[in-house]
């Protein structure tokens, strides 16, 4: 058996990293794919509207490690080979694109509807009342929502671990597989997500009161 030392210590710490990476492709990932959900859902198209809220019912209603292992193994069925990382970051942003859309849903709704109607009455076209008049007000209102979204999304890549991808949750492990010390490497593990999150979480609450108190 081998000890835990400083270098085992050093390879989990290390492996923050990738936990950073595969949050920032998989952040960027759900805002390019939340966005037009969030728009098609708030659409005058009804057939938008039906079809963004089947995508949503269907990533919000499965487990996100059952979409990790459908994004892993099902290219392999038509002959494709994909990476860990690129396996984990297509689950993950399909699952946060569900997610964030319905969070900017409620944002962009949450906007009064007689900023809507009067840009109406000034002649705007849907697309000019979207973006000039009602997304810059919604946008302040999802800060705190999409602030707390990022930490459920950092805690999640640690379910990229049951696919192979090495970050702090795979790179713990292997190596409690060789030391055989789960207290101690587990509980490094949940101080390094603690460290991470606990400051975004204080800052989501900071700018929830902001928001608050200005409303």
């Amino acid at each position: 058996m081998r000890e835990l030392g400083p270098d085992e210590i050093l390879y989990i710490v290390f492996a923050v990293r990738w936990t950073f990476l595969l949050s920032l492709i998989a952040l960027v990932g759900s805002f390019a794919g939340g966005l037009p959900i969030a728009l098609a859902r708030t659409s005058e198209f009804a057939s938008l509207r039906l079809i963004t809220k089947g995508f949503v019912r269907i990533f919000q209603g499965t487990p996100l490690l059952m979409q990790l292992f459908l994004a892993f193994f099902v290219p392999s069925l038509f002959g494709w080979n994909v990476s860990a990382l690129t396996a984990a970051a297509i689950g993950l942003s399909l699952n946060g694109s569900a997610f964030l859309g319905e969070i900017w849903r409620g944002c962009i709704e949450n906007v009064p509807k007689g900023q809507s109607e009067a840009a109406t009455a000034l002649g705007l076209n849907y697309p000019q009342r979207m973006f000039l008049v009602v997304l810059p007000q919604a946008v302040r209102i999802a800060i705190p929502p999409t602030i707390g979204f990022l930490v459920q999304l950092i805690k999640g890549t640690s379910l990229a671990a049951i696919i192979g991808f090495i970050e702090v949750t795979r790179a713990a492990q292997e190596i409690n597989n060789m030391t055989f010390r789960p207290f101690a490497i587990f509980g490094l593990v949940g101080a390094i997500y603690f460290v991470i999150c606990w400051p975004l979480s204080l800052y989501s609450a900071h700018m929830e009161k902001r928001l608050l108190a200005g409303a």
